[in-house]
């Protein structure tokens, strides 16, 4: 039993000496092979980048550490720079990019690099690259003669590894919580613009003989996919934050997501004209679905240029709010800003051949300092299509109207559909639009009537608002269709010690009676259709215009026109003369009375 022990023990014993003989020669070999591969691997990778970029960038690290068992290998401070000189001969030989990167973090990690199918072979299979927090900084310069040039490089790089390797390519490449800094060269005056937290990867670079003629990649990759989770940019007036929620987006099949797109004012309503120091448009922005499909990703790279098929803007609202209790504005011009007309101004070139509202709720309210309240317009749940906004040349010398079909719902209730057509292609900002507003309570314009009008509608149905405009940048003329019956109204003022608006019982009972028409038709069954001639002051933004050229439209058809409001006028006028002199007269009276009782 003992000589069983004493040989079970030998034999643990050898088994164990000869395995740790092995793992020391394994370790060794592994040693060896890491030290031998990484001056090899890191003459690799600088080799490639050199000749597959044209001899345009180099790439400089401090040292590298590989495992050659595990297939990894570790960059450290590494930098990725552009030669100028050498941009500046591809630019004479036309060979030159639109973009120039720099490229710069503490660690860049490869795995899975095969280093003895790179020996035996010559082929360099990297399956994975993280660039882990890098800063990017690009430049953009639309050159000439890319112009029209396909999604690939000038020439193949394979021409460049050739004699070297027969392929190179990388599974994943991925930018970690990029610092992404761009900058136009294309205008005279470009700020830096930057976003944080970018997560870029992109997939299956390819480089052998046949994948620069492979009509599936772009840039000798398969596919792009970008990642932004949260993006928040404080305008330069400090009035507003802008802010993204969750971009994603895939360039195989150009479709871009964002779940949440706001613009979020500093202020609220009153304090921010006092900010600002006049009376400012607030705006008040929140999408919370928003996509885009076809997307031409290397149009963009290249040119700076967003094309995309389709767009869709869901589940959201557009607040807008003045404060015209706040002066005007010093030589404030809005010549020049209707929507098509800022869409001419935008830096870069855009097209977007349809764009698909859905559940969109628009206001416009203001605060009038006469009646101390505050008047809201509304169209709720407002849905359409939106075609051929653009402001490229080529485009618009094809198609230069921009048209906006929109069906919504006036303050919750009345159904409105209207089109708007904005022609693109003249300097003077010519639009036109057009709508039919379908039956409901005349009621519920009180919202707008009373604060902004110092009008009560009492009683009142609507059949029909029928509108047709022409405008430009000085106004817009066209008519309005109003059908109602039974209308009633009573005239406001503010009354300081109520702290509310109280009705004028003379005025409105003067205004029933000799302006105001009940209906239209009237009882000859003649639609009376008004003419409207609205001069836009240059001050007046494009909300205000056409608010102000329609509620011009209702108030002359209900028989408020500027002479019947004189004419009431010179009735309260001799109104009051007949009073006074009754007074008089009652003075008189009451003093020979006295009088008379006085010489008694």
């Amino acid at each position: 039993m003992p000589e069983k022990k004493r040989h079970r023990y030998r034999f643990i014993k050898w088994a164990a000496g000869i395995f740790f003989v092995l793992f020391a020669i394994l370790a060794s070999i592994a040693w060896f092979l890491n030290v031998k591969s990484q001056p090899m691997l890191a003459s690799q990778i600088k080799t490639l980048l050199y000749n597959s970029t044209d001899s345009l960038y180099t790439i400089t690290f401090s040292k590298v550490s590989t495992n050659i068992l595990t297939g990894s290998a570790t960059l450290y401070d590494v930098k990725i720079t552009p030669d100028t000189i050498r941009y500046r001969e591809l630019v004479k030989l036309k060979r030159a990019p639109n973009n120039l990167y720099q490229v710069t973090l503490k660690k860049l990690a490869v795995s899975h690099f095969h280093p003895l199918i790179l020996y035996r072979e010559r082929r360099l299979q990297i399956e994975d690259i993280l660039f882990d927090k890098p800063e990017v900084y690009m430049v953009n310069k639309q050159l000439d003669f890319n112009e029209n040039r396909a999604p690939r490089p000038v020439q193949s790089p394979y021409i460049f590894i050739a004699k070297s390797l027969k392929e190179f390519s990388i599974k994943t490449i991925r930018f970690k919580d990029a610092s992404f800094k761009y900058i136009n060269r294309n205008i005279k005056k470009s700020n830096v613009f930057s976003i944080d937290d970018l997560n870029i990867t992109l997939v299956d670079l390819l480089v052998d003989s046949t994948s620069f003629d492979d009509s599936k990649r772009f840039y000798l990759l398969k596919d792009v996919i970008i990642n932004l989770k949260d993006y928040n940019y404080p305008t330069p007036d400090k009035m507003y934050n802008l802010k993204l929620n969750q971009l994603d987006f895939r360039a195989s099949t150009g479709t871009l997501r964002v779940n949440k797109f706001a613009v979020e004012p500093l202020y609220d309503e009153m304090k921010f004209g006092e900010v600002a120091g006049y009376a400012r448009d607030r705006f008040n922005i929140l999408m919370n679905d928003i996509s885009l499909r076809g997307i031409n990703l290397p149009l963009y790279i290249s040119r700076q240029e967003l094309r995309a098929k389709e767009m869709t803007i869901a589940n959201g609202f557009v607040a807008v709010f003045n404060n015209n209790g706040l002066p005007k504005k010093q030589k404030e011009n809005r010549i020049g800003k209707y929507p098509h007309q800022l869409l001419q101004t935008l830096g870069a070139p855009i097209l977007v051949n349809k764009i698909e509202l859905k559940d969109i709720d628009i206001s416009y309210a203001v605060y009038n300092e006469e009646s101390q309240q505050r008047g809201k317009i509304s169209f709720e749940h407002t849905s359409g299509i939106i075609s051929n906004a653009t402001n490229i040349a080529q485009i618009k010398a094809a198609n230069p109207i921009l048209e906006a079909k929109l069906n919504t719902y006036l303050l919750g209730q009345g159904k409105l559909d209207v089109d708007f057509k904005f022609d693109m292609a003249v300097n003077t900002g010519n639009f036109s639009y057009s709508g039919v507003l379908q039956n409901f309570n005349a009621r519920v314009l009180n919202q707008i009537t009373k604060p902004l009008g110092l009008v009560r509608i009492n009683r009142g149905n609507v059949d029909k608002l029928k509108f047709d405009f022409k405008a430009d940048d000085f106004g817009t003329k066209g008519t309005v269709d109003f059908s109602y019956f039974d209308l009633s109204v009573a005239l406001m003022k503010n009354d300081p010690e109520k702290d509310h608006l109280v009705k004028r019982g003379l005025l409105s009972f003067l205004a029933n009676a000799l302006i105001i028409k009940s209906e239209n038709p009237g009882p000859d069954g003649l639609l009376v259709t008004q003419k409207v001639d609205y001069k836009r002051p240059e001050n007046t933004s494009f909300f205000s215009m056409i608010w102000k050229s329609l509620f011009i439209g209702i108030k002359h058809s209900v028989g408020i026109t500027e002479e019947k409001q004189a004419e009431i006028k010179q009735h309260i006028a001799k109104f009051k003369e007949m009073k006074e002199s009754h007074e008089v007269r009652k003075q008189k009276r009451l003093e020979r009375r006295r009088k008379r009782e006085n010489e008694r």
